[in-house]
């Protein structure tokens, strides 16, 4: 019968689902039975909804994953704009340090003018009698020694005058200096209480990817059971497949990452090309440029080293940093002696390279200058912003050469040396 192999692949699938078909395949009387065909239709949907599964349970494997990295983004966002507070409140400190310094010596100005003044008034009170214009002109002599007399009573007015408009002068500064110190003390309260914020909305994201990544590593566990079970397999099977998925499509989107990098240097390269052959072209036909070719002729440009040279001596320093700490544990805020968040990394490391970066990473680009990612070479700083500003920046590590960096990744990963590409490839580059 042609229905032998419909029949046989029937069992088979029902069997274990509904109970049914066992039942109806027992021999009777030496014949076989076979399922109906609503028996072989239930068979084939039942297969049909468990391959769904599969693909549903194969879907929230990866939903999870994008939520554990979701996760992981909000807690770093949240961690930057804590260090963005603290270092808001650094340079609102200093400001108010430097306001009140100031303050202080326009209010030993305006002390110092004060008593100037007051001794001026004394002085001219005791001596008034003898420079008044009716003494003068009783007490003269003659013309000569009235307009003598005169003269010294006009620069002894003019003096205290003088010393008046200082003292003026003086007391106003002394005013705005004292109004400037109490708004930048303000400042800083307001930024305290801003960073205090910040730091306990840092902890609270912390602890919510921490208590993330315990649940998605739950859900698919779970969900890892339910795919063992529905492809017939054992759970630590299931878990070295999807493991080695999870990997697979890590490294097909580094390489695609890596790819897209190579040929956007390229195409950088090339239009730099393009831009220097036709200053070249417009050099060579203006007159005060010399027709005469070189002795070698013209040159084509030189394509971009695939090895990146050499790092300076602070970069090395930088670098050699940076390696000795991985294996430290992330911690939010931190910067050393054994732990570190991602700017506290790179701040320590270009640190011991001799240049002074902020705890910042935002900061940290902003006094930096600004590179591609074709001119990337060891020691530079590569950032993640959630957008094409700047201001977005959230994440940071350090450049060390063939397409490798070393990071203080996030909360539960330690200090390491990975492809730059190895999550989210990053967006903004920077040399200190």
């Amino acid at each position: 019968m042609h229905r032998v192999g419909v029949t046989a692949l029937a069992l088979s699938l029902v069997t274990g689902l509904t109970g049914i078909a066992a039942a109806s395949a027992a021999p009777s009387g030496g014949d076989h039975v076979y399922p109906s065909k609503q028996q072989v239709h239930h068979a084939r949907h039942q297969a049909a909804r468990a391959a769904d599964d599969v693909a549903g349970i194969k879907a929230q494997l990866v939903r999870a994953d994008l939520d554990a990295q979701a996760a992981a983004v909000t807690a770093e966002q949240a961690a930057e704009r804590y260090n963005g507070a603290r270092y808001a409140l650094q340079q609102a400190r200093r400001d108010s340090r430097v306001a009140d310094r100031h303050a202080r010596i326009a209010e030993g100005d305006a002390t110092r003018t004060r008593h100037q003044y007051a001794a001026t008034v004394v002085t001219s009170y005791e001596m008034g009698p003898s420079f008044s214009p009716l003494t003068a002109l009783q007490g003269a002599d003659g013309v000569s020694s009235v307009i003598n007399t005169m003269s010294t009573l006009q620069n002894a007015q003019s003096a205290m005058d003088h010393t008046f408009d200082s003292y003026t002068a003086s007391s106003t500064l002394a005013g705005v200096a004292r109004d400037q110190a109490a708004a930048a003390r303000a400042k800083a309260a307001t930024l305290a209480a801003q960073a205090k914020s910040a730091r306990d909305q840092a902890a609270s994201a912390a602890a919510a990817a921490d208590q993330a990544s315990q649940d998605i590593a739950a859900r698919k566990a779970h969900l890892i059971h339910r795919l063992a079970k529905l492809q017939h397999v054992s759970v630590s099977l299931a878990q070295q497949r999807q493991a080695g998925i999870e990997r697979a499509a890590r490294l097909a989107a580094q390489r695609a990452a890596e790819k897209k990098a190579r040929e956007e240097a390229a195409q950088q390269a090339a239009q730099q090309a393009a831009d220097q052959a036709a200053q070249d072209a417009n050099n060579s036909s203006s007159p005060s440029s010399d027709p005469t070719p070189g002795p070698s002729g013209p040159t084509e440009p030189s394509p971009p080293s695939a090895d990146p040279p050499a790092p300076a001596s602070g970069a090395s320093r930088a670098i050699a940093f940076a390696r000795s700490q991985i294996g430290d544990p992330y911690v939010w805020g931190a910067a050393g002696p054994n732990a570190w968040d991602c700017s506290g990394l790179t701040m320590g490391a270009w640190r011991a390279g001799g240049i002074s970066l902020p705890h910042y990473s935002v900061a940290q680009y902003a006094q930096s200058t600004p590179i591609s990612s074709g001119s990337l070479r060891p020691g530079d700083l590569v950032f993640w912003g959630s957008s094409s500003s700047p201001s977005s920046i959230y994440h940071v590590a350090l450049y060390v050469g063939n397409g490798m960096i070393i990071q203080a990744p996030r909360t539960g990963r330690d200090v390491e040396e990975v492809s730059m590409y190895y999550w989210i490839a990053p967006n903004f580059f920077a040399r200190p």
